[in-house]
């Protein structure tokens, strides 16, 4: 038997696709859905199953940005090649998401025991939840929203792409909102905290995906949920996209930051009367 079912597979997939991008956290939203559907939550095929539909919701990225990314590679290509090209916004922004993505993948290799056990915890998702809406909420108070994506730097990016180390260690944080959230802080605009927090998500989601897919398989996950997952996390997430993308352009971040309390709290109550287990 499949540690997963196709059914639970396509609802984890849904709540995949909705929330990878929202600042939210995904894989909060994904611990509460194991958890009241008794999926245990620090199952290792449980865990791999998550991180490879992630692999969905970064095709639908892939799709979305297809035209900015072949534009970004193809810059970064040519930079190789041709000294002068180097001096390109795109050449050096694609370098920027390279050396970005290093400090997360190192904590990741480094505390992925940790990360699969006592981090996973309902209990830390539920504190994540609310502690990562205070920052939220004073990042979108404290940015100026006055720098747009071409006034980025190397260092904005790493300093967003290290933030993911957030999310990654404490479970509810957000990926989304850790980066937006320092992004804003860097007073960079909310479209423009948006996008890169997206390139930033394309090279480490991915990657953790691919490492956890065998653990995925190999503990007991079978193909069809996996296929399923990941298919229905890309058709929702292409559409999460494009909504969120119109969202932040005319609304601030207060709608997540009130949800993310209230969804906490709701989490907390859960664990506290037995209805789901941590």
């Amino acid at each position: 038997m499949s540690a997963i079912s196709i059914g639970q597979a396509a609802v984890l997939g849904i709540v995949e696709g909705i929330t990878e991008f929202l600042p939210v956290s995904s894989t909060g939203h994904l611990k509460i859905t194991e958890g009241l559907m008794d999926i245990p939550v620090d199952d290792a095929s449980v865990v791999g199953f998550t991180a490879v539909i992630q692999v969905g919701a970064i095709a639908a990225v892939l799709v979305y940005f297809f035209k900015d990314i072949v534009r970004i590679v193809s810059a970064w290509f040519r930079g190789l090649r041709n000294k002068e090209e180097r001096y390109h916004h795109d050449y050096r922004f694609a370098w920027w998401v390279i050396w970005a993505t290093i400090p997360i993948v190192a904590v990741g290799l480094a505390a992925k025991p940790l990360i699969e056990g006592r981090l996973a915890s309902l209990w830390v998702v539920a504190g994540s939840l609310i502690v990562g809406s205070g920052l939220m909420w004073a990042a979108d108070q404290m940015g100026r929203h006055k720098r747009g994506e071409d006034d980025t730097t190397f260092k904005d990016a790493m300093l967003v792409g290290s933030s993911q180390i957030l999310a990654l260690l404490f479970p509810g944080f957000s990926r989304s909102g850790a980066t937006m959230s320092t992004a804003l802080i860097l007073d960079l605009d909310r479209v423009a905290a948006t996008r890169l927090s997206f390139f930033l998500g394309i090279p480490a989601l991915t990657g953790a995906g691919l490492y956890e897919l065998k653990d995925a398989v190999g503990a007991g996950v079978g193909s069809a949920p996996l296929v399923v997952g990941t298919a229905v996390s890309f058709v929702v997430a292409y559409a999460s996209i494009a909504w969120l993308l119109k969202f932040v352009a005319k609304h601030s971040f207060n709608a997540f930051v009130v949800y993310r309390v209230a969804v906490g709290l709701l989490l907390f109550g859960l664990l506290a009367t037995g209805t789901v287990t941590a």
